[in-house]
């Protein structure tokens, strides 16, 4: 017997186990856990440390899995996946959808799922979901009236408010004027606590409201909250569960996300554990353990150790007026002092510049209590093109650019937070 049947005959009872827990239908569990075998037979040449056979067996039946239910989907009209990429679809940089809204959408009937699911989620106008389900315009309009209807009524409607009852704090409706000035002064010590990007620091009691505006209007689009709520171990290593609630500018309370992270704070680390998000009717938990889905959106630092709490310049980044550079193409790193003038208020403040994958760009202007007191997002020109159909450049010419290693960048949306307000 070779090493690979010797190793899967020692693991395929946990191959079995994984998969027939995740597909209830038994003939297509038996097809899955063939797939994943001969999958893993074509790529076991690629694996290099046969101790890592078992992780990365049903790393491969996670995926066959997922191809599985993508399948479903399809064939059922009902993109149950699209539900599955909003979890993600933030990760370091922003949610969810709620799961009361998951919840009520699981009761309801084939039809009302599939009508709503259409419009709001995939966002099909009412022509187009009549041409994919081959029925009249008419019959689209009534069976939307319909399963609005009978969402409504099963809707828990909660009212959106942090933990003891404080609604989300208000936030202006335009970003104020600010100027910002690079000081001569060399960096100041300070512990940077919050993760990176998102305002709340992962320690008991801990809450905040932050909101995102567009440039170059300046004009409120999307409100965030957030608060700790609980201590939790996950694997065995203790952190918070942090309850967030996103909402779009002008919607109603009941028309907020839920989603949660855990997160943990140390002495020298701040870094995300985990989320929460509902899925098939179900609720999931991501976390650290599961490879590249998970680090892709919520790693940080190296090995996901976390972003040190010390901010201090590391040489990992450099800035000279709007000139950036970097070899690295996902860092995070202080380069800099300068004054910020917000709100009528004059900060003096830290620079924490990351760099996400080549892509995406932040600047956090971090004070000396710790917190941040302006966030900006960046993209480099061609991020997403093909998802956005021109560059950022020609979508917003008036906004500001700057260069990374000589690539243009342009100035997308800013945050604040009740800290400034």
């Amino acid at each position: 017997m070779d090493e690979f049947a010797q190793l899967l005959a020692r693991h395929r009872n946990a191959l079995e186990r994984f998969v027939r827990f995740r597909v209830s239908n038994a003939f297509d569990a038996d097809d899955i856990i063939q797939e994943a075998c001969l999958s893993a037979y074509r790529s076991f040449p690629a694996l290099k440390d046969a101790s890592a056979f078992k992780p990365w067996l049903l790393r491969i039946a996670r995926s066959k899995c997922c191809d599985y239910f993508r399948q479903l989907a399809k064939a059922a009209e009902i993109p149950l996946d699209g539900i599955a990429e909003k979890r993600l679809s933030y990760g370091r940089m922003g949610v969810t959808m709620a799961s009361p809204v998951e919840e009520t959408l699981q009761k309801l009937g084939y039809k009302d799922q599939q009508v709503l699911t259409l419009y709001y989620y995939r966002g099909l106008a009412q022509r187009e979901i009549a041409k994919r389900l081959s029925v009249p315009v008419g019959t689209v309009k009534s069976r939307l009236h319909t399963a609005k209807a009978n969402f409504k009524a099963l809707y828990p409607a909660p009212q959106i408010t942090e933990k003891g009852g404080n609604p989300m704090k208000s936030l202006p409706e335009y970003l104020p004027a600010y100027t910002i000035q690079q000081s001569d002064k060399a960096p100041f010590a300070v512990r940077f606590e919050e993760l990176t990007g998102w305002f709340i620091i992962p320690r008991m009691h801990e809450m905040c409201t932050w909101a995102q505006y567009d440039m170059p209007e300046r004009k409120i689009t999307d409100i965030y909250s957030s608060t700790v709520e609980k201590k939790v171990v996950l694997h065995g290593i203790e952190g918070v569960e942090i309850k967030n609630t996103h909402r779009k500018a002008g919607a109603g309370p009941d028309e907020a996300a839920v989603f949660f992270f855990i997160a943990q704070l140390t002495d020298r680390y701040c870094r995300w554990l985990g989320n929460r998000y509902w899925e098939d009717g179900a609720e999931h938990i991501l976390t650290f353990l599961d490879g590249d889905e998970f680090l892709s959106a919520w790693g940080a630092g190296e090995n996901n150790a976390g972003e040190p709490v010390d901010m201090r310049p590391r040489g990992l980044i450099a800035r000279s007026g709007d000139k950036i550079s970097s070899d690295r193409d996902t860092a995070t790193d202080c380069v800099g002092r300068y004054s910020v003038r917000l709100a009528g208020k004059t900060y003096d403040t830290n620079l924490l510049i990351s760099l996400f994958h080549g892509g995406p760009l932040t600047e956090q202007y971090i004070d000396k209590t710790g917190r941040t007191v302006l966030w900006r997002r960046f993209n480099r020109d061609d991020w997403e093109i093909g998802k956005y159909g021109m560059k950022w450049s020609e979508r917003f010419p008036e906004n500001q650019r700057i260069t990374v290693n000589g690539a243009t960048y342009v100035h997308w949306y800013d945050c604040i937070s009740d800290y400034v307000c």
